[in-house]
């Protein structure tokens, strides 16, 4: 189902183009396809340019830009109406988002001004600004400040946790219901929040686009109903019928929790770090008066758990935090891009009367739940050092076990390049001294199929050389196994 099919204002695709920054992330990721179907002039802008954008979002045009590069953002808004801003960087670092979330905010309101846009529509956070913030609301509160100085009026939507599949705070609390038999709840878990549906939050930002009345206007979204953190979790614990004990917490330290919150959910350190300092502040609407120009009921927090439930189960989750996370990700070096190519390569084949569809939808089932079809404990091990070390471990699973795109997330890899039939490369981001691919490939061969794996090694270093030469004994081991169970699966 369409979220925005049941709004009752009235598409107006004869405003222009319309661009969407930050498109690859969560919300983006799900506006996008929202603003097509009701036949807006959709122009995404992307950091680096890859063919799968065409794919996925047929009939958009895709613009690569930089919020940094005022000279790609003349290019990215010429002649637009209206602009998404969707850009935040706070997970690179307090320090970092001084000189990269300010900066790209800057110069996006000086470029639009220059461009003449007519209309900016930035998602920005919740919370009492008279009152000390966490840096991620703190962050949220300035970038919208920054925008709305300039000459362009700016609707500023304030929401505070997004519920929905794939979501961090989802994956977050679900997980920790699943996880943890015993919650010691700290005395900033009875801070009051307004969780709101992400299906609510598209709907919002579809319907102001909608109206003129909304231009130059500030609105707090949020969904029906006002809670605790541990009011959330203990709903959680009946919706997935799981008996937890909720006891009262004496340690209260911030950091301490959202560690261990990363060792139990998907979500990595940063991101937990970031939103469990938010628990500090209550993250209520002041008022509903966006209801007057966008008029739906919103769903309830087990509302939007329960369709959350409903997409997972059908394995349909459109987009996921794990699509913008790590945040330069979309930057990274790519395997094509080295000169010369990587020092360390080891390659393992095997030839099989195995159809290359089978064989190439076996390999791109690795992964998450699945696993890697055998000697799971070594790769779980692997990613269970990489979490405890801050990285993005292995639990970070998979958007999706049907179907794979660009930049999908396998565990502590993320793809890089995808051929139906043809090739899988992927590109790990666990910490590592050097830079590490992973490569599936099909050929033929004297009428047989000829099935490759690769993996490729950039040394950083003597410890990086220290590092490949203490692991290449274990990749014959596993890529072997690997291999065989690859063609057994097709």
């Amino acid at each position: 189902m369409w979220y925005c099919d049941e709004l009752k204002s009235t598409p107006k695709p004869e405003k222009g183009i319309i661009l969407v920054t930050g498109a690859t992330g969560y919300i983006g990721g799900r506006l996008v396809p929202e603003l097509l179907r009701r036949k807006y002039r959709v122009r995404v802008m992307v950091r680096s340019y890859s063919h799968d954008y065409n794919l996925r979002w047929p009939g958009a045009e895709i613009v690569e830009s930089d919020a940094l590069d005022r000279e790609s953002l003349r290019v990215a808004l010429k002649d637009v109406h209206t602009a998404y801003y969707l850009i935040h960087s706070l997970l690179l670092g307090t320090k970092k988002f001084e000189t990269t979330d300010i900066e790209a905010a800057k110069n996006f309101r000086a470029i639009a001004e220059e461009a003449g846009i007519k209309h900016m529509i930035y998602l920005g956070a919740l919370g009492d600004r008279s009152k000390k913030l966490s840096p991620h609301l703190e962050n949220r509160n300035m970038v919208a400040a920054i925008l709305s100085s300039g000459r362009t009026p700016v609707t500023v939507l304030r929401a505070g946790l997004i519920i929905g599949s794939g979501s961090a705070p989802y994956e977050i609390l679900t997980n920790l219901v699943k996880n943890t038999p015993v919650f010691f709840i700290p005395y900033w878990a009875k801070t009051k929040s307004q969780p709101i549906a992400v299906r609510d939050v598209i709907r919002y930002l579809v319907g102001v686009i909608e109206t003129d009345i909304a231009e130059g206007i500030e609105y707090d979204i949020g969904g029906n109903e006002i809670m605790s953190y541990d009011e959330m979790l203990k709903t959680l614990a009946k919706v997935q019928n799981k008996r937890r004990f909720f006891l009262r917490g004496f340690i209260t330290n911030t950091a301490i929790y959202s560690y261990i919150a990363s060792l139990l959910t998907p979500v990595p350190a940063p991101i937990t770090r970031a939103l469990v300092l938010g628990c500090k502040n209550e993250v209520l609407c002041r008022d509903h008066k966006i209801r007057e120009i966008v008029d739906f009921e919103p769903r309830t927090y087990r509302e939007a758990l329960m369709a959350a439930y409903a997409i997972e189960k059908k394995d349909q989750i459109q987009s996921r935090w794990s699509d913008s996370y790590p945040y330069t990700h979309e930057l990274a070096i790519k395997l094509h891009q080295l000169n010369p190519t990587p020092k360390y390569n080891s390659t393992y084949c095997l030839l099989t009367y195995q159809h290359p569809e089978n064989l190439f939808t076996s390999f791109c089932k690795i992964g998450g739940k699945l696993g890697w079809f055998r000697n799971n404990w070594m790769w779980r091990l692997r990613g269970m050092v990489d979490g405890l070390l801050l990285g993005v471990g292995s639990s970070r699973g998979r958007r999706s076990y049907s179907e794979l795109r660009v930049d999908d997330v396998i565990d502590f890899f993320r793809v890089e390049n995808i051929k139906k039939n043809k090739l899988l490369l992927l590109r790990a981001e666990m910490i590592l001294p050097g830079k590490a691919w992973l490569e599936f490939v099909i050929d033929s061969y004297e009428g047989l199929n000829k099935l490759t794996i690769t993996a490729y090694f950039q040394p950083k270093g003597i410890w990086g050389a220290i590092y490949w030469y203490f692991f290449l004994p274990f990749h014959y081991y596993i890529f072997k196994i690997l291999i065989k169970q690859i063609e057994k699966k097709s």
